[in-house]
């Protein structure tokens, strides 16, 4: 009789197939947890890096608020707005940094997550979104620390319109969004324009409605200065804390208009010449 072939011993443990769902899952909305594992990254190096950089991101606003505060004080007798020249100052230049932040850190998305660009698995969409998420919670969460500790600390019983306050934090963000976007392009394609744009920005903080109402303006800075979206912004806001404060030149429309269109030229651009810009 011919030998018969030894039988094979069974495996220890036999092979698990993952399910279809289980497969799925591993690779289910990558860009979540790429634009997290972004956001981990710069907490880490903008926040974490010094010591104390989460609290110097409330010490820098909450210094300049009470720098302006006590020198208007010194200069009127009354703001105009209000009883307290620290909630007033803190209501225009808090919802004005919200802008200045995340447009400035949306337009330098790119070349801060260059060399992470370079992987497969990481596109430029990616560090837009980022960045613009983290530095837009961490300026509301700033604005809304420091504004309820004013309000605490100088006693403060106001009626808050929370919808016009949310509206300006939003509107603020977005446009810093959309003129981030656009600058992301132009910032690395023109390098001067990067430098242009910051000699253009001084002023922002004096015709942004941060210092002065814009019903208190000349008639003729209001004609000019009503162009600036800026201004639309920080009415909404003193609007969200003064109930009797009335700013009828807000454009809620012209507002969305200035951040929407240079965010769809922003992004067409970034579309059509992104590989060139990380290539440079």
């Amino acid at each position: 009789m011919p030998a018969m072939p030894p039988e094979m011993p069974p495996p220890a443990h036999p092979p698990v197939y993952p399910s279809p769902r289980a497969r799925t899952l591993g690779r289910s909305f990558p860009m979540l947890r790429t634009v997290g594992a972004l956001m981990l990254r710069e907490m880490s190096t903008r926040y974490g890096a010094s010591p104390g950089g989460y609290i110097w991101a409330f010490l820098e606003p909450l210094g300049m608020i009470i720098v302006l505060s006590l020198a208007f004080s010194l200069l009127m007798n009354n703001p105009s707005l209000g009883t307290s020249f620290i909630l007033f100052k803190a209501t225009g230049f808090l919802i004005f940094t919200q802008y200045m932040i995340v447009g400035q850190m949306v337009a330098h998305a790119m070349m801060f997550s260059k060399p992470l660009l370079l992987y497969p698995g990481v596109i430029w969409v990616d560090a837009i979104v980022a960045r613009f998420i983290l530095n837009a919670l961490v300026t509301a969460i700033v604005m809304t620390i420091i504004l309820a500790g004013i309000m605490v600390y100088e006693d403060i019983r106001s009626l808050l319109n929370w919808g016009m306050i949310l509206l300006a934090v939003a509107t603020a963000s977005l446009l810093g969004l959309g003129i981030g976007t656009l600058n992301c392009y132009l910032f690395q394609r023109f390098p001067v324009w990067a430098h242009t744009w910051g000699v253009l920005n001084r002023p922002l903080f004096l015709i942004s409605g941060v210092i002065i109402l814009y019903e208190d303006m000349p008639q003729l800075a209001q004609d000019i200065l009503w162009y600036n979206p800026l201004l639309h912004i920080t009415g909404m806001m003193r609007a969200g804390f003064y109930p009797m404060y009335r700013p009828d030149y807000i454009s809620l429309v012209f507002v969305m208009v200035c951040a929407l269109v240079p965010l769809i030229f922003g992004l067409l651009l970034l579309f059509r010449h992104h590989k060139d810009l990380l290539n440079r």
